[in-house]
């Protein structure tokens, strides 16, 4: 995903590094220094690209290639690097997404389901809502037979301050329909950890 600044971001661009400016004054820091001159202006590019999903329909991009097949298995994506940004500290938080469906006559482009997972990472998030909104966009968008999603991140937020746990794992889960069959769903968890 490449972000584009349009004319119009450039103002936004400029409003959101003057308050980057006076967060680094507050901070203590000599914001006329050498190495922070552009600094808040990198940074505001920086937040914009990484919140870039808020400008993006994830349901848009399963529609855009969606084909009349006439399979039942499951289909899985699994492995889906993402980063994105805890929404109680700005502190990054990534990892990987897995991602499995059932289709009911209709499938989606593989790299779609990726791009899903990219626009809804690309915004302030929770990893438990991050999991619900994946698996509500592509329930709601493909109608399937069932959908599991299930993430597994590092969070920085736990990593780089208070408990400072560096090798703690969050992972998360949530399905509907065929997976909720213990059956599936364990078929679902020996394949993605294949």
């Amino acid at each position: 995903m490449d972000f584009i600044n349009l004319p119009e971001q450039q103002s936004v661009t400029d409003q959101i590094a003057e308050h980057y400016k006076e967060i680094l004054r507050l901070l203590g820091e000599d914001v006329d220094r050498e190495g922070l001159v552009k600094t808040p202006h990198r940074v505001a590019r920086a937040m914009q690209f990484i919140t870039q999903g808020y400008y993006q329909k994830p349901e848009d991009i399963l529609r855009s290639a969606i084909f009349h097949e006439d399979y039942h298995q499951m289909v899985l994506v699994k492995d889906i690097e993402f980063y994105s940004i805890c929404e109680h500290h700005m502190l990054p938080f990534f990892g990987k997404v897995h991602v499995a469906y059932i289709p009911n006559h209709h499938v989606t482009g593989l790299s779609k389901i990726a791009r899903v997972v990219d626009v809804i990472s690309h915004r302030l998030q929770l990893q438990e809502r991050m999991t619900l909104q994946i698996k509500d966009c592509i329930q709601e968008t493909l109608n399937p037979l069932g959908v599991m999603v299930v993430i597994e991140a590092q969070h920085m937020c736990m990593q780089m301050r208070g408990v400072q746990k560096q090798n703690s794992i969050t992972i998360t889960s949530d399905f509907t329909g065929a997976f909720e069959s213990a059956k599936t769903r364990e078929e679902f968890m020996n394949l993605i950890r294949k």
